[in-house]
C-alpha cells in the first residue's frame, strides 16, 4: 500500500521569541515492512542547524527559531510504501543494546496496579506472544480511549488507575508491564491510515516488544491489533519523550498556542 502523508504544525506566540531550539523526529526510514519513496521537511520562521541519528537510530533535525519570530511552521510531507507483516518489524538495530529496553523510565515506572496487570497477563496462554496479546487486551478493557483526560507527562500508573487515556497512555502501560515480564519494549511514534477520515488531530503511538525468534513485534493497544500496512513507523525510544515528533526549549515567557493539521491517505 502507498500512503501519502502531510503533517503541518503551527506555533503562535503572543510576543516575539528571542531564542528557541526544537528537535524534529518526523522523518520515517526505509525498513522491514516500509519503503520511503519521498519525504521532505521544511521550517518557516526558523532554519535547520544540524541533522543526526540518535541512540535509537531515529533521524533528528535540530531547528532554531529566527530571532523575533511570533509564528513558526514545521511541515513535512511524503509517500511511503508499506506491507503487512503481522506487526513484525525484524531484528534489533541501533546503538542501544536490547537490555537497555528493559529499564523503566519516569513515565513507565510500574506501581501496584501495573504489577497486578503483569501478573494476570503472565497466567494467560502458553507463549510469549499470547501473553503480550492478552496484556494488550486487558489494557484496552481497563483503560478507555478518551481524549483530553491525560497529557504528555501523565504516568502509566496514573492512567491505569484513572481508567482512561489516549494511545500514549495505552503504550506506556503496556511497556511498563511487558518489561516486568522480562521483555525489552519500546515506544513507537508514527502515522496511521484511518478508515473513516483523512483529517487527523495528531500522529499515533504504539508499542513494540522484542520476542526471541521473531524480533520486534508491534502492538497497537488503542486499536487492539498488531500494526499492518496502514501504519508508518517514524521514531522509537524508551517512552514518548524519546520518540516525540517535536520537542525542544525556548527562552522567555511568551504564551504559546499550537495548530496541527495532519492528513494520511492512500
Amino acid at each position: 500500500m502507498k500512503l501519502n502523508i502531510t503533517h503541518r504544525t503551527e506555533y503562535h506566540y503572543d510576543q516575539p521569541v528571542a531564542y528557541a531550539l526544537q528537535q524534529l523526529r518526523l522523518t520515517p526510514k526505509s525498513s522491514h515492512g516500509q519503503k520511503v519513496l519521498s519525504w521532505q521537511t521544511s521550517v518557516l520562521g526558523g532554519h535547520k542547524e544540524a541533522e543526526y541519528q540518535d541512540q535509537h537510530d531515529n533521524h533528528v533535525e535540530l531547528v532554531s527559531f529566527d530571532p523575533g519570530q511570533e509564528t513558526i511552521v514545521v511541515a513535512c510531507e511524503g509517500e511511503v510504501e508499506t506491507a503487512d507483516n503481522a506487526g513484525v518489524t525484524g531484528p534489533h538495530y541501533g546503538y542501544a543494546p536490547l537490555w537497555f529496553f528493559r529499564r523503566p523510565t519516569p513515565l513507565t515506572k510500574p506501581g501496584p496496579a501495573i504489577r497486578k496487570l503483569a501478573r494476570a497477563a503472565d497466567q494467560t496462554g502458553d507463549s510469549a506472544v499470547a501473553h503480550l496479546h492478552a496484556l494488550s487486551a486487558m489494557i484496552a478493557e481497563q483503560v478507555s480511549y478518551k481524549v483530553g483526560t491525560t497529557h504528555a507527562e501523565t504516568l502509566a500508573e496514573e492512567a491505569l488507575n484513572a481508567g482512561h487515556g489516549v494511545c500514549q497512555d495505552h503504550a506506556h502501560i503496556f511497556l511498563a508491564a511487558a518489561r516486568l515480564l522480562g521483555f525489552p519494549a519500546r515506544y513507537v511514534s508514527g502515522y496511521l491510515l484511518l478508515d473513516d477520515t483523512i483529517e487527523q488531530d495528531a500522529s499515533h503511538g504504539w508499542a513494540e516488544v522484542h520476542v526471541d525468534g521473531l524480533g520486534w513485534v508491534g502492538f497497537d493497544i488503542s486499536n487492539r491489533i498488531s500494526p499492518d500496512e496502514r501504519y508508518v513507523r517514524v521514531a522509537s525510544g524508551l517512552d514518548y519523550k524519546d520518540a516525540a515528533p517535536i520537542s525542544g526549549m525556548r527562552f522567555g515567557d511568551a504564551g504559546e498556542s499550537m495548530i496541527v493539521s495532519l492528513q494520511v491517505q492512500q
